[in-house]
């Protein structure tokens, strides 16, 4: 697939600016009481945005009005005029950095296909162009074809990926990574760290001190920390400044996180940040490195408890200027008297949501950009004037979302049968009273993936607004909530794991909310398989079930050598975290969905993407053949060309109408 650039521009005053820029207007009419699916599962309008150095500009990421394609646009901020410097008619723009006052780099993708229909084009390559739309310049390749010459110099290959800008306001470089794979299992092997220009496309490469699988920069612009990953252990590295070599700082068990430190960045006063997990529940925290004692500090600077830090350092390169980070909602903790006061001003303004600052490294105008979201809203953008404490509407995520429409999402916390404390989410219907509803248990993948967050979520909130509560357990393997929550899920598929998701069902019927006559289960990945054993395990519970790109088979996941999982993976991580295929053999047998197929006698719907290889149709084809052959309420749905998920838009809004119909026709919501 080959990308058409389509430069053009748009000066305007900012009174038309929303239709320029194919903004949503401020809400005015009365939403129909069921928004439509596609307002779900369309691509957002509005991608993303970012603040330029002294915030005389905003890059932003907004749909075309004419293609829908996202574009790269920016706004003057005293004048509020824009400009769209950057556009695709095959394309979308996926993310944009600002590495001066003067010049950005963004990367390409297409929001439009399924991952099968990318067959030439498997990377978001890389470009450079100033905010004027002048010195526009690629500096990575698209494909894997053959290597493109610009000049007498060759581009990057397609696994450049954009790191960070330099601190030096002043300069055109940036840090990337390429990425070297496997030439048998084509596995990521390591990242080599560059410094790249982004007008000659000269690039530097450092040397690393082994497998490097992260880079951190320090205030100077020397690459001060990396991450190491090899055959199941991790280390991280420091770059002594008086020897100038490459020193171990800790290593760790790379599969299990045990004794892991991570980095999070660099002060500008050169401090190092880690994550690092302490106490009987082993939560993390954000700690203070000490390169004198070669330890953590014993305080940490940020922790919450219940909840493993995930966060990052906010700085103007001068000072830390505050620490943002999620729980179970995002916040931010200010160090800045001026900022904390700033956010106070804000949320005070915007109630309710969970609002977001970008703040101008150096600053030299009033504003600062504001991201304003919540569980009902996908995120609304703005530009804030400290000094008239005015708010101007940029845009908004998702213009066909209402958030008066959409249901209640809580963070709530039941018992499992052993004790446990699982954490999970709720979401009821708008104006439910959750009393006797329908229930939907939606299961994550991963499993071990992280927890969310307090957020809008496409997917329960169209459930909710069709009239069913969704109950979302972070079940034990979750990561998120500490070391012994993670723990417990191990070996555990089919098991514990499963017995938590159960319970939260039962504890929804205990608490009046669902009606136990209309439970569903559903989920993708490791959600998919869930499903398939919640069905096998509790078929008095869950009355149907729904499941996509779900693994029907552990002992599959080690045998179909076409999947992405990695050998590293299979070798250290599955069996320990999943089970070992020869010690635990029996109990991947009494776990498996596909050997347990003909136990399953209640209604079914599968689907799966073609071009899938993490989950590899063979799953869902051995699955269906076998269930079929005793149950005959089952649907199945192949989309050839999707992956592992429904990166499609059409394939989306396809999927979710089928599953409402499913789900009507099965547990009956009344809206």
């Amino acid at each position: 697939m080959n990308f058409k650039l389509v430069r053009r521009t748009l000066l305007c005053a900012f009174s038309v600016l929303a239709w320029a820029l194919a903004l949503p207007p401020h809400a005015g009419a009365q939403p129909a009481s069921r928004p439509p699916i596609e307002a779900f599962f369309q691509n957002p309008a509005f991608a993303g945005g970012e603040m330029s150095p002294t915030g005389a500009h905003v890059a932003l990421l907004v749909a075309s009005k004419t293609t829908g394609r996202i574009q790269l646009v920016v706004v003057d901020t005293a004048k509020f005029t824009a400009k769209a410097i950057a556009s695709y008619t095959d394309g979308d723009i996926n993310s944009v950095h600002w590495i001066s006052d003067k010049r950005l780099v963004y990367s390409v993708y297409d929001f439009k296909a399924g991952i099968g229909e990318r067959a030439n084009y498997v990377s978001p390559g890389l470009f450079a162009v100033d905010f004027d739309g002048t010195g526009d310049k690629q500096l990575a390749r698209l494909d894997w074809g053959m290597e493109r010459s610009v000049g007498d110099r060759q581009l990057m290959d397609p696994t450049t990926r954009f790191v960070a800008a330099t601190n030096n306001v002043n300069s055109d470089d940036i840090f990337v990574t390429q990425a070297r794979f496997s030439d048998t299992t084509h596995e990521l092997e390591a990242l080599t760290l560059y410094r790249l220009n982004t007008r000659t496309g000269i690039a530097s490469p450092y040397n690393r001190p082994g497998k490097s699988t992260a880079w951190y920069m320090d205030a100077k612009d020397v690459p001060r920390a990396t991450v190491t990953e090899e055959a199941g252990r991790g280390a991280v590295y420091y770059l002594d400044p008086e020897k100038n070599q490459w020193t171990k700082l800790v290593e760790y068990d790379a599969v299990t996180g045990e004794d892991r430190m991570t980095p999070i960045g660099f002060a500008p006063d050169g401090s190092l940040f880690v994550r690092q997990q302490r106490g009987a529940a082993g939560t993390s925290a954000l700690y203070q490195y000490d390169f004198k004692a070669r330890a953590v500090d014993p305080a940490p600077v940020v922790g919450v408890a219940g909840h493993d830090f995930r966060g990052q350092l906010l700085s103007d390169g001068k000072r830390l200027l505050g620490i943002r980070y999620v729980s179970d909602a995002e916040a931010t903790a200010w160090f800045d008297p001026e900022l904390k006061q700033l956010q106070a001003t804000i949320d005070k303004a915007l109630p309710g949501a969970v609002n977001r600052l970008d703040v101008p490294d150096r600053a030299e105008t009033p504003v600062v950009l504001v991201q304003s979201f919540s569980d009902a809203n996908p995120g609304t953008y703005y530009i804030y004037n400290r000094q008239t404490g005015k708010f101007t509407e940029l845009g908004q995520v998702m213009p066909g979302i209402d958030a008066k429409q959409m249901g209640q999402r809580d963070f709530v916390r039941y018992k499992a049968r052993d004790g446990l404390d699982i954490p999970a989410w709720l979401t009821l219907p708008p104006g439910a009273k959750g009393r006797k509803l329908p229930l939907v248990v939606l299961v994550h993948g991963g499993p071990y993936i992280g927890a969310s967050s307090w957020e809008w979520k496409a997917e329960s909130q169209f459930l909710a607004t069709r009239g069913y509560a969704v109950l979302e357990p972070d079940f034990r393997g979750t990561r998120g909530y500490g070391m012994r929550h993670f723990r417990a899920g191990w070996k555990q598929w089919g098991l514990a794991m499963q017995h938590d998701l159960a319970d939260g069902a039962r504890w929804a019927v205990d608490k009046g909310i669902a009606e136990p006559s209309r439970i569903c289960i559903a989920g993708a990945s490791y959600g998919g398989y869930a499903t398939l054993m919640g069905l096998v395990n509790d078929p008095d519970l869950y009355r149907c079930g729904v499941e996509w790109a779900g693994v029907t088979d552990i002992d599959l996941m080690y045998s179909v050598t076409w999947s992405d999982f990695g050998s590293e993976f299979k070798t250290y991580g599955m069996p320990v975290l999943v089970g070992d295929r020869e010690k635990d053999a029996e109990q991947l047998k009494a776990t498996s969905p596909l050997l347990q197929a003909s136990r399953i006698k209640q209604p079914l719907l599968m689907a799966y993407g073609g071009a899938d290889r993490r989950v590899p149709i063979v799953h869902g084809v051995r699955f269906r053949d076998a269930v079929q052959k005793t149950n005959p309420a089952v649907e199945w749905i192949e989309y050839t060309d999707e992956g592992h998920g429904w990166l499609n838009p059409k394939t989306r809004v396809d999927f979710w109408s089928r599953v409402e119909k499913f789900l009507d026709k099965n547990i009956g919501a009344k809206p």
